[in-house]
């Protein structure tokens, strides 16, 4: 079981895929549950569009579709992101294109988890949570590099 990363229609974002997937397997395990297989897929606003209209009827861009395929505590699952709105999102909200993309990561990972963010509570609690994995990847990603 593991994570695996793949990209369609774009080139491939430059993330350390090792250092991610051993950040988001201890966040799994934090959470009690256990990895089974987890994919992301980097694509472009219009290839995600098309994935959002024909599997969810919704007409709209996002940056992420989670598709839950979860067994249990066993975590697995489809996570499509768009690189396009990740790069928009980080000038919005005035942060690094890096760390965008490991708040859209552990976003979809939480949603595996079985968080929300339909409702204001449920969007405070899976805020507080991206915040909280995205210090423990920080601080291991500080104590990885200084060894």
């Amino acid at each position: 079981m593991s994570v695996h990363y793949f990209n369609e229609d774009i080139a491939f974002p430059k993330i350390k895929k090792r250092i991610a997937s051993g950040w988001i397997k201890q966040v799994i395990s934090i959470e009690g549950k256990r990895v089974g297989d987890i994919s992301f897929i980097f694509c472009s606003d219009e290839y995600l569009l098309d994935v959002n209209r024909k599997y969810l009827n919704h007409d709209y861009y996002t940056d992420i579709i989670t598709f839950d395929n979860v067994e249990g505590i066993v975590i697995n699952g489809d996570i499509f992101i768009s690189v396009d709105r990740v790069k928009e999102n980080s000038k919005v909200f005035e942060t690094s294109f890096d760390d965008e993309v490991h708040r859209i990561l552990i976003h979809g990972v939480l949603h595996l988890l079985g968080y929300k963010d339909k409702t204001k509570k449920d969007k405070l609690l899976m805020t507080e949570k991206e915040d909280l994995y995205l210090k423990l990847f920080n601080d291991s990603y500080l104590i990885i590099k200084n060894v």
